[in-house]
């Protein structure tokens, strides 16, 4: 029997900036990489210490705000579904997830109501009581952009394709997320929920967990494998609108989060790297020899995978905020 494999893999991509053949190690090992697990661990990126430890400096102080300043950017006054979250706030199929948060999205005028993911641009909500704040978020905005669109381009070659094949659908108006979110300690006897089971519904999740924080399991052959911080490395994962791309070559993957011990917190940054929200992913003509393991999109009737993301966006959005949808979007809920 081979062995299983308890880790994620740890993809170099400095090894892109060296020879010819670096490159072709560094796409074929993000390629097996995605294709494998969906997810890795992503080295030599090039954003430096000092960048990361601002970025949490920042997020804690947001988070020892009081609460009648992080309540004054709740989402709930949002109906791009922009601000903070309070703990309890949020669902994952359904069920609690026990974290609070803070939403920051790309701003663009809204284009209209029509089609309804539309609704979804707008602005942001930042907190006065942290001028910085927006400063600090909106410069790792930029950092992670940046990578995603290096990434993107690499992903193109490995797969067989043009380097600016993904380029036209993050060109204008790119749909980005950034989430700043605290876990707070639970005791064994309480609900360890700190994000249930889900796939993402876009494109490239760039996650960045305060160093020594584990709780984030990733779905592998049936069983749940911990991904632990590794020293100066993201947490990458693609999301459904790649499965899209590539008719189930590379698949989005199950992960959730599970509540760190009482006592303790942890913190995380996830960047979710998406197109346009009326742009259509293209889908890959992939060589013979990787067509012949595309499985084809994940069938769920519960969870169809469009390859429009604003449809896929808008729909995890309306689930994951319910009380928001209510207030804002109540002609969508059925």
């Amino acid at each position: 029997m081979p062995e299983t494999r308890t880790r994620l893999p740890v993809v170099d991509m400095s090894t892109l900036d060296g020879t010819p053949s670096g490159g072709e190690a560094f796409r074929a090992a993000l390629r097996s990489a995605t294709h494998e697990f969906g997810f890795f661990y992503l080295v030599g990126h090039g954003i430096d210490r000092e960048t990361r430890e601002a970025l949490f400096t920042t997020a804690r102080d947001f988070f020892a705000l009081p609460d009648t300043e992080k309540f004054r950017v709740e989402m709930l006054a949002s109906p791009q579904f922009r601000g903070y979250t309070r703990f309890g706030g949020e669902y994952t199929q359904g069920a609690v997830d026990w974290r609070e948060q803070i939403d920051i999205a790309a701003e663009y005028e809204p284009l209209g109501e029509d089609p309804a993911f539309l609704r979804l641009d707008g602005p942001n909500l930042w907190p006065d009581a942290l001028p910085r704040f927006r400063e600090v978020m909106l410069d790792w905005q930029r950092h992670c952009g940046d990578l995603g669109l290096r990434l993107m381009r690499e992903w193109a070659v490995s797969l067989g394709a043009a380097p600016d094949t993904f380029d036209e659908a993050f060109a204008e108006r790119p749909s980005t997320l950034l989430k700043v979110v605290r876990y707070p300690g639970r005791e064994e006897t309480q609900d360890r929920q700190g994000v249930g089971a889900h796939k993402d519904p876009g494109v490239l999740t760039l996650l960045l967990v305060e160093p020594g924080k584990g709780g984030l399991q990733v779905e592998h052959d049936g069983e749940w494998i911990d991904a632990p911080p590794v020293e100066d490395a993201f947490v990458v994962n693609i999301g459904e609108l790649m499965e899209f791309a590539t008719d189930g070559y590379l698949k989005a993957t199950m992960h959730r989060v599970v509540s760190p011990p009482a006592g303790s917190e942890r913190l995380s940054v996830p960047f979710f790297f998406n197109p346009a929200l009326a742009s259509t992913m293209p889908q890959i003509a992939l060589p013979p020899e990787l067509a012949a393991e595309a499985s084809g999109i994940t069938q769920d009737p519960d969870n169809v995978i469009s390859g429009t993301f604003g449809e896929n966006m808008l729909k995890a959005r309306l689930r994951a905020h319910p009380d928001v949808a209510a207030r804002h979007h109540d002609d969508l809920l059925g």
